[in-house]
């Protein structure tokens, strides 16, 4: 399925949840969900890209203030014939990155300063070739609106879970006060799990896939394997603060640990996993 496809799919079931969500509230309401819902969709179509380096505070650098960050990413777009992408970078003790936007011509590449921080150049370079692969594969558009659109069911699920604690004692005139609760309260514990098994949907195979491009564009498989080994361990020490889980799939790594059955959700394959095959490739 092509992620042009993808994407409509995405929209298309989002959208559905989103007016499940409304139909709680009788017609008016289902009537105001499906009109957010295409607010929503065309702006995650032409700003989740915005919506998400504003999340992060990351801010645009010139080639004056980063140089070398600049080189690389111009050296490796160039490899695989990519217009230059635009580059941010984020404040964030996490050791991380992201690519975003709708199209190769419209992208930018995010990393964290501990990123900087952290990697020497070689594993710098098998970072920003994996997120190249990202947008030379055209996974960051699909990658975006799910991350934007994720974030709105979740946010609209937790409105439904207060609605549910402070509405509960309240009886409507036809004594269907119970069913709506049990519909809210369903629906407040389903939303942000279809969110999350969409962002597996569109995560973990292509993270292997642009591990395997991204060794290939940087020239050396072990670059990224180095970096990824780095990540895990200090990612761990310095988690992502005030994460928002639905973005959690558009980073090379995870950035922040999970616990109890949300451990189910992981966007992410096993970094061990992700090494022992870059591993086997420089063989």
């Amino acid at each position: 399925m092509g992620n042009q496809v993808k994407t409509i799919f995405l929209l298309g079931i989002l959208t559905a949840i989103l007016v499940v969500i409304g139909s709680l509230f009788g017609k008016a309401g289902t009537l105001f969900a499906f009109c957010v819902a295409l607010l929503l969709n065309l702006g995650a179509y032409w700003f989740s890209d915005r919506i998400v380096l504003t999340m992060y505070r990351a801010r645009e650098v010139s080639e004056s203030q980063a140089p070398d960050l600049y080189r690389m990413v111009r050296e490796l777009s160039a490899a695989v014939n990519l217009p230059l992408p635009k580059v941010y970078v984020y404040p964030s003790a996490n050791p991380n990155a992201f690519a975003t936007g709708r199209n190769p011509s419209v992208s930018a590449v995010a990393v964290s300063t501990g990123l900087l921080e952290l990697l020497n150049t070689q594993e710098l370079k098998g970072v920003l070739a994996h997120e190249i692969s990202h947008i030379k594969d055209r996974d960051v558009l699909v990658a975006t609106v799910a991350a934007t659109l994720a974030a709105a069911i979740t946010f609209l699920a937790r409105m439904l879970q207060w609605t549910a604690i402070f509405g509960g004692s309240r009886r409507d005139e036809r004594g269907g006060n119970i069913l709506s609760l049990v519909g809210m309260v369903l629906m407040a514990i389903l939303a942000p799990i279809a969110a999350m098994l969409i962002q597996m949907a569109v995560s973990r195979n292509r993270e292997y896939l642009a591990d395997a491009e991204g060794a290939k564009i940087s020239g050396n498989p072990l670059f990224l394997a180095n970096a990824l080994r780095k990540l895990q361990r200090v990612g761990r020490e310095f988690p992502l603060s005030n994460p928002n889980p639905a973005t959690s799939h558009l980073f090379i790594v995870r950035p922040f640990m999970l616990r109890g059955l949300m451990v189910l959700f992981s966007t992410h394959p096993p970094i061990e996993e992700r090494i022992a095959r870059l591993e086997n490739m420089a063989r």
